[in-house]
């Protein structure tokens, strides 16, 4: 296949199929870690704060990583990235089922996450130049359906595999797949690609590493340390400062590493604001939910997992047909409706109390998680479908990179508002019930009752939390109203070049 942007006469289904295959089992590794950190935990003889750099440390090489995508695909070959990346997550894979010691464990997830990295972009460019724009929403639909797919399952397999066998299992099980798939790419991707002389700027890579490292490792960590914390706030400030170092680079750049004039069409820039402010929204049911039902209602992990499920099953069950319905309304249609849904859905959860319904919340969750199946794929294939081909590889990257981001800055912004609300009720309860005592109540009964509060005070606070993610998601609502179905835009580059050959054409004759 050759690698020029534009659409093949016929796509390329083997190889889509193959890399489908890779950023699924990639995907499904992601969400089976997540219930083994406190076997983990126990195995190293480790704390929270060091097995958290195994979610951390992942996040942080893709961040860095991603970026460097638009990059990649320009220069090689989709075969040779495909067998790269998928040859770092398998032997990422090998060492993690065998490491023996933490610090292997933390080496082999960041080889993992460097694979993972190159995957996904790579994967959204191919099927944006393997078809046209009329049929992008179905294929784009079947993607969100593998993907969507593998968290669905991940934590309920995940739970099964951790009670019946040791965590390491978890990767003894990948690791086989990731073999096939890496053999399946070695036969049948046959691509060849014509020498492009273009060559990375290192000092924009360094200026990249730090920008997003700093900021996504600030925000991850805001939640637990504080944002006074110096560690925080040093570096969130060293992040952006970096990014915009970088920018101002690579605008001023012939070949920028990753071109920020992607923002120069409007549909595209929208469907960014909207893809991360929904994010940040999404991230409060993934986040808030857990804690409310394993914490406060005292639900197993297990169970916790199992109401999770069909919200995730009915998200990914709806990407396929989503996607058909992009191709035939467009995208604002049902961004507006879907919206609508995850507004209203998500007000609701700020409502919850100690009597809230395991039913309601499994419901609730899952109609919720129905509304963003409207949202994110249609609202970024549209504003993909704007770009002219030679921007897709930055455009993807782009995408990829900003979903890192937002979910950092979601969940430490919700974790914050949660906690401050917390410490705040819970003063205001305290003074309440302190007032209304009577006598000298037992050391037993204060103890009770300054669990009532702590219980009471945390309620509240993610209820809290969940309003702000209502309110979110209603400003995302209202920028829905402004999306257009995209048509792909003219590419200066080109059009000048053709300009120049018609004019050339003319002189001659």
């Amino acid at each position: 296949m050759n690698s020029s942007t534009s659409i093949p006469q016929r796509p390329p289904y083997v190889i889509i199929g193959v890399l489908m295959v890779g950023a699924f089992i990639a995907f499904l590794n992601n969400t089976l870690l997540n219930i083994a950190l406190p076997s983990i935990m126990i195995d190293f003889n480790i704390g929270p704060s060091n097995v958290q750099w195994l979610t951390t440390g992942f996040m942080l090489v893709s961040g860095i990583m991603i970026p460097t995508t638009a990059f990649l695909i320009e220069k090689y070959s989709m075969r040779r990235l495909f067998l790269t990346a998928m040859g770092l997550f398998t032997l990422g894979t090998l060492v993690a089922g065998s490491a023996p010691a933490f610090s292997f464990l933390i080496t082999a997830r960041m080889l993992q996450a460097s694979g993972t990295a190159i995957m996904m972009p790579l994967l959204m460019n191919l099927m944006l130049i393997s078809f046209p724009i009329e049929k992008r929403g179905t294929v784009m639909g079947v993607y969100g359906l593998i993907l969507m797919f593998a968290p669905a399952i991940g934590p309920t397999l995940s739970g099964w595999i951790i009670e019946h066998y040791n965590w390491r299992m978890l990767f003894h099980f990948v690791l086989p797949i990731a073999i096939i798939v890496f053999l399946l790419g070695f036969f049948f991707l046959k691509d060849q690609k014509d020498k492009v002389d273009i060559r990375l700027d290192f000092y924009s890579l360094f200026l990249s590493s730090i920008g997003f490292g700093g900021l996504l490792y600030g925000f991850s960590s805001a939640g637990s340390k504080g944002w006074d914390s110096p560690q925080v706030y040093v570096s969130i400030m060293i992040g952006v400062v970096s990014l915009i170092i970088f920018i101002l680079r690579q605008l001023k750049m012939e070949t920028p590493m990753l071109n920020f004039r992607v923002y120069r069409y409007p549909m595209y820039a929208l469907s960014s604001v909207i893809y991360m402010v929904v994010t940040m929204a999404m991230f409060s049911g993934m986040l808030l939910i857990p804690i409310y039902v394993q914490t406060l209602r005292g639900i197993s992990p297990m169970d916790a997992g199992l109401m999770l499920l069909p919200g995730a099953i009915v998200n990914a069950v709806m990407s396929p047909v989503t996607g058909r319905l992009f191709d035939k309304y467009g995208g604002r249609v049902l961004a507006v409706t879907g919206l609508i849904i995850t507004t209203i859905t998500t007000y609701y959860l700020s409502t919850l109390t100690f009597e809230t319904t395991y039913t309601f919340l499994t419901v609730l969750h899952a109609v919720r998680m129905f509304g963003m199946s409207m949202v994110f794929m249609p609202v970024s294939t549209n504003g993909l479908n704007e770009l002219p081909a030679r921007f897709y590889p930055h455009g993807t990257a782009m995408n990829s990179t900003l979903q890192q981001v937002s979910a950092a800055i979601g969940t430490a912004v919700l974790i914050t508002i949660m906690s401050n609300r917390q410490a705040s009720y819970a003063t205001q309860f305290m003074a309440e019930a302190t007032k209304n005592l009577s006598g000298q109540p037992s050391e037993a009964a204060m103890a009770e009752l300054q669990q009532q509060i702590i219980a009471k005070a945390m309620l509240e606070g993610i209820n809290d939390a969940f309003f702000v993610a209502a309110a979110v998601s209603g400003l995302a609502f209202i920028l829905a109203f402004f999306i257009k179905r995209a048509k792909q835009a003219e590419d200066p580059v080109e059009e000048k070049i053709t300009n120049k050959k018609m004019a050339t054409s003319l002189a001659e004759n």
